[in-house]
């Protein structure tokens, strides 16, 4: 059976991620780096190949020291909430009522089936964005490409103008799509907010016969 290990390593072979790396190498000596190289991954090593569920999809990492821990949307319990998770917890509130994840760490998410990813995996202190088309593109492409071809019934939650993009690559026979404008403070009033995402993804879960998430 697949595994997360062997999806990610059959990628960590091509060229382009092995000019990822050098490129992440270089830079890492001349500036930080978000999140911590042993995190890059983390999204994948705390939701299980086999218990997929739910695909989140956003643009790139937080940019400020302490916030990025590999899980797209998430921070550590410890840091203040940064806007787009205020506006996430907003969502579901209005949604479904309450949530769980008051501090703002998604691991529970992901520990339940979510896998939380970023269009881009890395990002440089200060600097939003600073990692666009330096090859972490093609890496989710290739992996939303995996779970559409070897998955079904998969909820993805694309989030803002990059992650919406990748429907392209999804087996619209096969899962079930939902998109928004991303959570941020600039766009969440646009069509985040009122989209019900959450109970929407739980309906069809449990349509599905799979265990519903709890937010």
């Amino acid at each position: 059976m697949q595994n997360w290990d062997d999806v990610i390593q059959s990628e960590k072979e091509k060229e382009y991620f092995l000019n990822l790396e050098i490129f992440l190498d270089r830079r890492g000596k001349t500036t930080k780096i978000y999140p911590s190289k042993d995190k890059i991954f983390n999204a994948f090593k705390l939701c299980k190949y086999e218990n997929l569920k739910v695909v989140i999809l956003g643009q790139d990492p937080y940019h400020s020291f302490g916030q990025a821990q590999g899980l797209a949307f998430s921070t550590p319990s410890n840091i203040k909430n940064p806007p787009s998770m205020l506006n996430i917890l907003k969502e579901i509130k209005d949604d479904i009522g309450s949530v769980v994840c008051e501090d703002g760490d998604l691991t529970s998410w992901a520990t339940q089936g979510v896998l939380l990813i970023n269009s881009v995996l890395t990002v440089e202190d200060g600097s939003p964005a600073s990692h666009k088309n330096i090859g972490w593109e093609i890496f989710t492409n290739s992996i939303i490409t995996h779970i559409s071809e070897n998955f079904s019934d998969i909820v993805f939650l694309l989030w803002g103008t990059p992650a919406i993009k990748k429907s392209v690559l999804i087996d619209k026979t096969k899962h079930y799509i939902l998109t928004a404008p991303h959570p941020s403070p600039l766009s969440s009033y646009r069509g985040f907010f009122g989209c019900k995402h959450f109970s929407k993804t739980n309906l069809f879960l449990t349509n599905r016969g799979k265990q519903k998430i709890i937010w």
